[in-house]
């Protein structure tokens, strides 16, 4: 397997861990997890919780446009040193990310957004560049 499809591995792991977080804010908050209206119940969160559920959820949206990045710089043949180098920094840009959202740190927060969205169009201009 490849380092972006093992970069991929670790980072549909992620939204667990923050879900995890913010199950653990829920039962302490509300007495419990609300299984049959979950997200009726996150929209209630404040603080560190509300904060949990939005990574937990902007995590899940970043998942999508690097998968398809992954696959795309794969099935073209794009240079594997290079897009390993581009996976690596998008999982380290989205520990980041989810880190700074839970510490409540917005310029951080979108800095490393920012940082692990380039490394998408990088992996896409890498397959760009396959003749």
């Amino acid at each position: 397997m490849t380092t972006p499809f093992w970069c991929l591995f670790i980072l549909i792991f992620l939204p667990y861990i923050l879900s995890s977080i913010g199950g653990y804010i829920r039962i302490k908050t509300f007495g419990g997890y609300d299984n049959k209206q979950p997200r009726a119940q996150a929209a209630m969160l404040d603080g560190l919780g509300a904060r949990a559920y939005a990574a937990q959820q902007n995590l899940w949206e970043s998942l999508t446009v690097f998968s398809i990045a992954v696959f795309v710089a794969h099935f073209a043949g794009a240079n594997p040193d290079q897009a390993s180098t581009a996976a690596i920094v998008f999982v380290v840009m989205r520990i980041i990310h989810a880190t700074a959202y839970l510490l409540n740190q917005d310029k951080i927060r979108t800095l490393s957004f920012t940082a692990g969205y380039a490394c998408c169009i990088w992996l896409f201009a890498l397959a760009i560049q396959v003749q």
